[in-house]
């Protein structure tokens, strides 16, 4: 079966990564299209998933390497809109494990001055899934109209939602303040152990779900990186295992995950409503192809998905 189209709604950013310079008192930075929402858009649509992308571009040098980005990946960006606000730019610092932790220039960017009317002219008829998250949601003054789409998508798409917490531009607490709004709306929930920690500091991954399974969301799955994931479908539960690999880093490793996830429950005919049909070895198989998804994402530097041909070795190494 041929997945129905997902929507991803969210920024572009441009991630600056440092090198070594010609002189001690210059910084070198190598810039690659990134962004939580644009990284699952891009994975989703180069493991075949037909993915619409609305984002707000700006016309800069960055704007224009997002745009040619997206499109080279197969994005469709018939509802993008033209922004004249600048680019979001953040420049990340890795550790000895590939861990980066951004420093971000995102005042008064594109990304945040979504409208109503902007919003009210995507058609949705043809989507099976809606997935937003990330800044998208709680940067204002264009989180509110983002949370009025998601809620007038609900009734005839699945609703996807990756918080991505960012406490460096935005208070957790904003986070938690919308949490269970968020989780009233969403059938799909990911979100990392880092994000959970944020959101619901010293509770545990499993009693996490039950609140949030409490608060409407039917699928909550937490990534643990090389912990593999723990997904919860209405309170029954499984661990998956992460994928072995040599690890670069692990920017854009969640959204891969994430449209690894969407990628297989909509191949499959899964998407598209309130997730009724869902099974816990549905979801078990989504989750472990999702982890090999992100396995080759690390496997390389910067956000940088892989195409669905680059899965083979992963999809023969567990039965797949």
């Amino acid at each position: 079966m041929n997945p129905r189209q997902i929507t991803v709604l969210g920024e572009c950013v441009a991630d600056a990564f440092a090198e070594p310079a010609s002189a001690s008192n210059e910084l070198a930075l190598r810039v690659l299209p990134g962004g939580g929402p644009a990284n699952t858009a891009v994975s989703l649509a180069r493991l075949g998933t037909p993915a619409r992308f609305l984002a707000r571009l700006s016309g800069d040098v960055f704007g224009r390497l997002f745009r040619a980005h997206l499109e080279a990946s197969g994005v469709d960006l018939s509802y993008a809109v033209a922004a004249a606000e600048p680019s979001t730019l953040a420049v990340a610092e890795l550790d000895d494990q590939g861990q980066a932790a951004f420093s971000f220039h995102a005042q008064n960017t594109a990304d945040w001055q979504w409208t109503a009317e902007e919003l009210a002219r995507v058609d949705l008829s043809g989507a099976a899934c809606v997935h937003t998250g990330s800044l998208a949601l709680v940067r204002q003054p264009g989180a509110a109209a983002v949370e009025d789409f998601l809620a007038a998508a609900a009734p005839r798409a699945t609703v996807s939602i990756d918080p991505n917490v960012r406490p460096l531009l935005v208070d957790p607490a904003v986070y938690r303040a919308r949490l269970a709004r968020w989780c009233d709306l969403a059938d799909v929930l990911r979100l990392s152990e880092d994000d959970l920690e944020l959101l619901l500091p010293g509770t545990s991954p499993e009693r996490a779900c039950g609140i949030w399974h409490a608060a409407g969301a039917r699928l909550v799955v937490i990534t643990r990186g090389a912990g593999g994931a723990l997904a919860s479908l209405d309170g029954e539960q499984v661990q998956v295992p992460a994928v072995a690999t040599r690890v670069v880093d692990t920017v854009g490793a969640g959204d891969s995950f994430t449209a690894g996830l969407l990628h297989h429950l909509g191949a499959r005919g899964l998407l598209g409503g309130r997730l009724t049909e869902l099974r816990l070895d549905d979801v078990e198989e989504a989750c472990r192809f999702g982890a090999r998804v992100a396995a080759l994402t690390c496997s390389v530097a910067g956000p940088n998905p892989p195409w669905q041909h680059q899965l083979g070795p992963f999809a023969a190494a567990d039965g797949a």
